[in-house]
């Protein structure tokens, strides 16, 4: 592009030099389009050094250009100075200086706001001598010297003006504010305000009142409430000027239309939220849904005096803005509420857990101390016993047989008791008959050992994986066990134990003397045991008593995937 450049400005300056101007002027506009393309393209893909140096370059090229134009224009106008070819000249060591920054390490450094202040003002400067340009053309002969002071000083007021023209705007627009809507900011402002305080983790109501008292003030309004809620009930959770009121219902019907509806009011408040206008006139209020995914989560209620400005589309367009992102900050607290739930309830099972843990270590050591002593105090001193009798009887088979005999007898009815408690002591650790017959055949056996009078009912129910049958089994005597010794004498006592919707069920009830379910101390190391064995298995336990109305002791165990 150079060297056509150069070859096109030959040529045409051979021929002459003043009538073949434009092929320069053609080259240069397009040569300084592309070149801006292509170092564009090349600035996106460089390194952060690379791109640094290249911002040197470029405030060096913004700052030549903009002494360039103003080297031509007061050339122009003024007539200074004398040779634009030596401004221009000067210029390109603007140009050199910026190659040299951006070839130092140690001067490179970021640039970006100084060029972008650069090539905006460069921008500007084009503009202003543009529209100068029309206005010496306008006048249809080259400015006198009072025509040329006037334009030079124009230029300068419109630049200065240019530059102040940001905060000057920024100054007015909040003095027109309080002119036209009595505060620093117009009705909108409450959307943005609204987004920048959510951004500053501020309670909820607090942000909540805050909007309230910014609606109330930017759109001249009587009251600005907002009611939230679920499930058709909602109360205000925030209002300018404050105000107690009942809490508003809607129902289901009712609720379906306001969640759809946009902002409404007048006849439409009347008919779906009469709730609002009991003591307030409709004509007055509008009603923002504030409604997430379908659901309403609550309203923005805004209300003007009977003798105020009507609700136009301006306050209409703010509030469904408005109550579009309260309902999504409310959707996110809603969400924030519910993981917290989850993560406490998450707390309250691990603790649960962990005390599970120990008391199931706690009660296996419990259960093998207990059968130790069982069997140390048991059915090893028995088979003693046995020992010392069959080293008697052998002594005595020389010097008395008849007493021998006798010892022999005595040793075969011992031999049998000692059967009689490994049997009863094996079927405390799991019973025989609940492993060949499940259930049904092992509870009523249970059943019948009960001191109480005791009816099983079974119906339905098969065969279960072992430790569901189990659990079920071994709570069921436990609850048999706590009624024979609390329930009463008299009491009569109820084993049910049957098959609900995929989920086995058991009950042990009686109509005994029952107990305050408040007492904490009544419910000792049985019922725990109990619970915590069905928690292993992912049932539920539940106990149910009053004094004087016995008790009944339930669980629910899930069948999915356990049936043999």
């Amino acid at each position: 592009m150079l060297l056509a450049g150069v070859v096109c400005g030959a040529v045409s300056f051979a021929d002459d030099p003043v009538e073949h101007w434009w092929p320069i002027v053609s080259f240069g506009v397009l040569g300084t389009a592309s070149g801006v393309v292509v170092s564009n393209g090349r600035y996106r893909s460089a390194s952060a050094i690379d791109q640094r140096r290249m911002q040197w370059f470029g405030l060096s090229l913004a700052v030549a250009a903009e002494v360039s134009l103003l080297s031509f224009a007061l050339h122009i106008i003024a007539d200074r100075p004398a040779s634009v070819i030596d401004a221009v000249g000067l210029a390109t060591v603007i140009v050199a200086i910026g190659l040299a920054m951006s070839s130092s390490r140690r001067y490179v450094a970021r640039v970006d706001r100084a060029l972008t202040f650069a090539v905006s003002f460069t921008g500007l400067t084009v503009l202003v001598l543009g529209i100068y340009a029309i206005v010496v053309v306008g006048f249809g002969h080259p400015p006198t010297d009072s025509e040329r002071d006037l334009l030079l000083a124009s230029m300068v007021a419109a630049g200065v003006a240019a530059l102040a023209y940001p905060e000057a705007q920024r100054r007015l627009t909040i003095m027109a504010n309080r002119v036209v809507y009595g505060e620093r900011s117009a009705p909108d402002e409450a959307i943005r305000g609204f987004g920048t305080r959510l951004t500053r983790a501020t309670p909820m109501d607090e942000l909540l009142l805050q909007l309230c008292e910014s609606l109330r003030k930017t759109m001249r309004l009587r009251s600005a409430e907002v009611w939230t809620g679920a499930d058709g009930v909602y109360e205000v959770a925030a209002g300018v000027p404050h105000r107690d009121r009942a809490a508003l219902r809607i129902g289901s019907k009712e609720l379906a239309v306001v969640a759809r509806a946009g902002v409404s009011g007048g006849t439409w408040v009347d008919v779906w939220l009469g709730g609002l206008a009991h003591d307030r006139d409709a004509a007055n209020v509008r009603v923002a849904p504030l409604a997430h995914g379908g659901n309403l989560l609550g309203l923005i209620v805004c209300e003007r005096a009977p003798d105020g400005e009507p609700f136009g589309e301006d306050p209409d367009t703010t509030l469904a803005e408005l109550a579009r992102q309260v309902a999504l900050a409310l959707h996110n607290v809603q969400l924030d509420s519910a993981l917290q739930a989850s993560l406490d309830e998450l707390k309250q099972k691990n603790v649960e857990l962990m005390s599970s843990r120990a008391r199931i270590v706690a009660a296996g050591d419990a259960a093998r101390r207990k059968l130790e002593r069982n069997l140390h105090d048991g059915a090893q001193q028995h088979l003693v016993a046995l020992a010392v009798k069959a080293r008697l009887a052998r002594d005595a088979v020389d010097d008395d047989p008849a007493d021998a005999i006798e010892l022999l007898d005595e040793l075969r009815g011992d031999l049998q008791e000692a059967i009689a408690e490994l049997r009863a002591l094996a079927h405390g650790i799991f019973p025989p008959l609940l492993m060949s017959g499940g259930l049904a055949e092992a509870l009523p056996a249970a059943a019948a050992r009960s001191r109480e009078s005791t009816s099983v009912d079974i119906g339905g129910v098969g065969r279960y994986d072992a430790d569901l049958e189990a659990a079920v089994y071994f709570c069921c005597l436990e609850a048999l066990q706590n009624a024979g010794k609390h329930a009463g004498a008299d009491a009569t006592i109820a084993v049910r134990v049957w098959v609900d919707d995929e989920t086995l069920r058991f009950s042990v009830a009686d109509d005994g003397v029952g107990f305050d379910m408040h007492d904490g101390r009544l419910l000792g190391h049985g019922f725990v045991n109990m619970a915590d064995r069905l928690g292993a298995i992912d049932g539920t336990f539940d106990v149910q008593s009053k004094p004087g109305a016995g008790t009944c002791i339930s669980g629910a165990i899930p069948l999915a995937g356990r049936i043999a």
